[in-house]
């Protein structure tokens, strides 16, 4: 105790001489620290001419297909990383105002170079199947999440058949199906090409939406432009990265706005091309419809591509029985293409549909249903009832039309107006010339 409080006098006396001190020996390390690095004399134009020369090679390797890694589908890996491959411009070439579907046309075809199969940068070798990774421009660059895409090449050549699902990121059913299809086929017994993008719209599934993040429909922007809007950009991307390498395509949806569809296709029957892939799916119920411009199947069919819309049950839910319906419809398709073999008992097929309309609650009220989906209806049976919660005045909803129930609403509080009934109507092709002006339709239903 003595010692110390000695020191810490003795301290408290000569502290400006002990600062003193410390600072010149500071400064007296501090100089014999710096040195001056030797200058490194001016680099030749030989050898400016050697780094620029290793600095194109490498940025031409970057433009040339990696063969993408031969993986078991049901094994569980690691997310793919997408390739960023290197697209000369030409010397002139000036950026487009927008793309348009001339733009999508004219781009080279990269699975057309004699046998091989090259699809976002990557190629995948027969007999062999992987996940890459397609990603688009519509996202901050240090959030990018890459949406898989599964590839299963076959060991023959053939067909290449798509199959993409949660387009709105809310309808579920179609990414399990994607997903069994995809990992119950063995690439040494396919013939052809299956590609699966089992979450289209990856913003709308994380937070459980229908829509992008920009609020914006997905479904109505096909084929979109490179230089639009976000849906429009993403669109765009899928149609000329992955849906141009397609020879048909079957797009997966749900009902929507707390609707539930009969399992079903929806296909524009006026061409001979799309009405044939429909004989492919085995027992499944087909509904005539055109779509609309800017739906993936519209914009598909247009391009060239057969196309149809595999409608299976309730958005924001997983349906066993309405996923098992849609895997083995596929499966089905596969047997017919002469993809891959499987033992089906085929039955007699479900009626095409070529007409329907939708019947609408006439006031405000709280929907109680009478009727199922799959239900045969005449006229003015009665499908429902709409109680008003604050009068208890109850009407019913009457069938306007005979037919089938293909969609129909949940029980549900209701406006007017509001499509209730989705009914299928037989009739003859004959009505496939007529005009369709005064059909009604759900501008969201697909």
């Amino acid at each position: 105790m003595h010692v110390y409080c000695f020191m810490k006098s003795s301290l408290r006396r000569s502290g400006l001489t002990i600062t003193a001190s410390l600072l010149s020996i500071l400064v007296a390390a501090s100089n014999a620290a710096v040195t001056i690095p030797p200058t490194d004399p001016p680099a030749s134009d030989a050898q400016h001419s050697q780094v620029a020369s290793v600095d194109e090679t490498e940025l031409a390797g970057l433009a040339e297909p990696v063969v993408a890694p031969s993986l078991d589908l049901k094994q569980v890996a690691p997310l793919p990383q997408p390739l960023h491959t290197v697209e000369p411009l030409a010397e002139d070439a000036e950026p487009d105002d927008a793309a348009t579907q001339t733009n999508i046309e004219s781009a080279p075809d990269e699975s057309a170079d004699g046998d091989k199969l090259v699809i976002l940068g990557s190629e995948i070798a027969p007999g062999t199947a992987t996940r890459l990774a397609w990603s688009t421009d519509g996202n901050i660059a240090g959030l990018t999440t890459p949406t898989p895409v599964m590839v299963i090449r076959g060991e023959n050549p053939g067909k290449t058949m798509c199959m993409t699902a949660a387009v709105h990121g809310d309808e579920l059913n179609g990414i399990e199906i994607v997903r069994r299809v995809m990992y119950d086929i063995d690439p040494e017994n396919l013939t052809g090409n299956i590609i699966g993008i089992p979450i289209v719209n990856l913003q709308g599934f994380q937070r459980g939406s229908r829509y992008l993040s920009d609020r914006r429909d997905l479904n109505r922007f096909f084929p979109g432009e490179a230089n639009g809007s976000l849906a429009s950009r993403i669109a765009h991307s899928l149609f000329s990265e992955v849906i141009v390498h397609c020879d048909f395509l079957i797009d997966m949806h749900t009902g929507s706005l707390r609707r539930t569809n009969m399992p079903q296709l929806r296909a524009d029957m006026r061409h001979d091309d799309v009405a044939e892939l429909t004989e492919g799916f085995g027992k499944i119920a087909v509904i005539h419809s055109t779509g609309s411009p800017g739906m993936l199947r519209f914009a598909a069919v247009a391009h060239g591509i057969p196309a149809a819309t595999l409608e299976v049950g309730e958005s924001l839910r997983i349906q066993e029985d309405q996923i098992e319906t849609g895997v083995s419809s596929v499966n089905r398709l596969l047997e017919r293409e002469g993809m891959y073999s499987r033992l089906f008992t085929w039955g007699d097929p479900e009626p095409v549909y070529y007409k329907s309309s939708w019947i609408r609650a006439e006031r405000g009220g709280i929907l109680f249903s009478k009727k199922e989906v799959g239900e045969m209806v005449d006229v003015d049976d009665v499908l429902g009832a709409i109680t008003d919660p604050i009068t208890n005045e109850t009407s019913n909803i009457l069938a306007t039309v005979s037919g089938r129930i293909i969609g129909i609403a949940v029980d549900q509080f209701v406006m007017p107006g509001y499509g209730c009934y989705h009914i299928g109507i037989e009739a003859s092709e004959e009505v496939l010339a007529e005009e369709e002006s005064t059909a009604d339709t759900e501008s969201d239903v697909e």
